[in-house]
Order: C-alpha cells, then structure tokens, then sequence
C-alpha cells in the first residue's frame, strides 16, 4: 500500500504539474520560445537562459513550456476521440454479439495487423504533416485498444442480473449499453485512458521528430529532439532537456495509471492486503 500511495503521490504532482505549465506557459515562460538570439546560438546553460539555447538562440526553457501545451494537447485529445469511438463499438459489439460483433472486432485485427508507428507514418503521408494531422492518425491507430477492452467487460457483463432486468423492464439497447453497462466498465477503461495519454504524447513525439508533427517554429519536445541530434556532441543541451521532459511527463502518468489500477482492481487490493 505505500508503493501505492508513493506513486500515486509522484504521479499526481508530476501530471498536474505539466498541466499547470501548459496552461500557464504565456504567464511563467521567461521568453518568447520564437525570439531568436543569433550571437548566442548552442548557449549553454546560464544564469540567463537557465536551460540554454538552441542554434537560432532561441530560450530552450521557454521552448518546453511551451511544447508542453502540444504533447498535453495531443495526448488528451487523441485519448478522448479514440475512447469515445473504440468504448462505443465495443460495448456495441459485446452486447449484440453475433454478426455485429464479428465485423467490428475483424475491422479491429485489421487495424492491429499494421506495426502502429507504420500506420500513423502511412496516415500523415497521405494527410500532409501538422499537428491536427498528427491526432487523426493517433486516434486511427488507438481506437482498436479500447474497443476490445469495452467489448471483454460487456461480454461478461450482458448476462447478469442487472441487465436482464432492465431488458424485462423494458429497456432498449442503448440504454442498457449507455446506462448499464458503461458505468460499470468505467474503472478498468479509466486505467486505460492514463496508458493511452502517455501512449500519445510519446506517438507524438516520435512524429515531430520524423517531421511529420508540428510544424516549425511551433516548440514542440520531438522537434526539439531532431533539431538538436545534429549537435549531440557540442550542445548535448539542445536534446537533453526536451528528452527529461517527455521521460518525466510519461513516468508521471504511467505512475498515475499503475496507482489507479490498484486502487480501481479488487484483486491488486487482496493481494496488498495479503502482503
């Protein structure tokens, strides 16, 4: 139970954190992360530029603040669309089972049969790079995760009692499903949303960094990445802070998600309790 709450603890500071430093970036940002000092390009750190500069002298703290806003964005969109479609098609495919079911869970192996970095690759080729670009693709390639997980918890679902009572009653299927089965599937799909987050915000970082994410000059923490590859040797800087950033951000949703599941899973309490 304290590894519980520590990294419950370490994954709420570390989430709400990076959400208060994109929703504050204008407010706490020490520069523009577009102004350019080009006399003081690969600056080291200093007291300042706290974090340094990269080749256009651009503040590098200022940068991540801001690329915060675009990972966060990303990854809280993405999740929403991808849980909104896949936890629909699931609940539906579990519930009626037969033919529904098969073609969407076909359409899902479909989906999977494709390496997932591949695909979002394949999708931003035919859209053109950008970041609105970067959550469809995302959301494609996303949706298959939750689908299957809501289709599991509705399969065992649909034949209890509480169900067969409000069929009896008079309830039609998308009552059942909406007001039924979905908030009792609830918990583990909420453990699986934190995943999907981090998920995202690494999807989309690997992205940028192909350039097919955001755009120049929008800060963005896989741009960065690329940007600073090309001086790894003689500004290690320009990478390394924009790398701490994403490991920090995902660390402190993974925690989130792993403190979630023991919490939100009667199982993992047993065995706690047990230990």
């Amino acid at each position: 139970m304290r590894y519980s709450s520590f990294s419950f603890f370490i994954g709420v500071t570390l989430t709400t954190g990076f959400v208060l430093v994109a929703l504050l970036a204008p407010f706490i940002a020490p520069y523009s992360p577009y102004e350019q000092d080009f006399y003081n390009g690969l600056a080291g750190p200093g007291a300042l530029h706290l974090l340094g500069q990269d080749s256009l002298g651009r503040d590098i703290l200022s940068r991540i603040i801001y690329g915060a806003r675009v990972s966060l964005l990303v990854g809280f969109v993405t999740v929403f669309i991808s849980a909104t479609v896949g936890v629909a098609l699931g609940a539906v495919a579990g519930y009626f089972g037969g033919r529904i079911d098969e073609v969407i869970m076909r359409i899902s192996d479909i989906f999977l049969s494709f390496p997932g970095i591949l695909l979002a690759i394949a999708v931003m080729a035919v859209r053109g790079p950008g970041l609105e670009n970067v959550i469809v693709a995302l959301s494609i390639m996303g949706w298959t995760g939750y689908a299957r997980l809501a289709r599991g918890q509705a399969l065992s679902l649909r034949e209890r009692e509480f169900v067969l009572a409000a069929e009896a009653l008079g309830a039609g299927p998308l009552r059942i499903i909406f007001l039924h089965l979905l908030p009792n599937i609830a918990a583990p799909l909420i453990v699986e949303v934190t995943f999907g987050v981090a998920s995202a915000i690494v999807g989309e970082a690997g992205l940028s960094f192909l350039g097919l994410g955001a755009q120049p000059p929008t800060a963005s923490w896989g741009s960065m990445l690329s940007e600073g590859r090309s001086f790894l040797l003689i500004a290690p800087h320009l990478t390394t802070f924009p790398g701490i950033a994403i490991m920090l951000v995902v660390m402190g949703i993974n925690f989130l998600g792993d403190s979630l599941r023991t919490a939100l899973d009667p199982k993992s309490k047993k065995v706690i309790r047990a230990v």
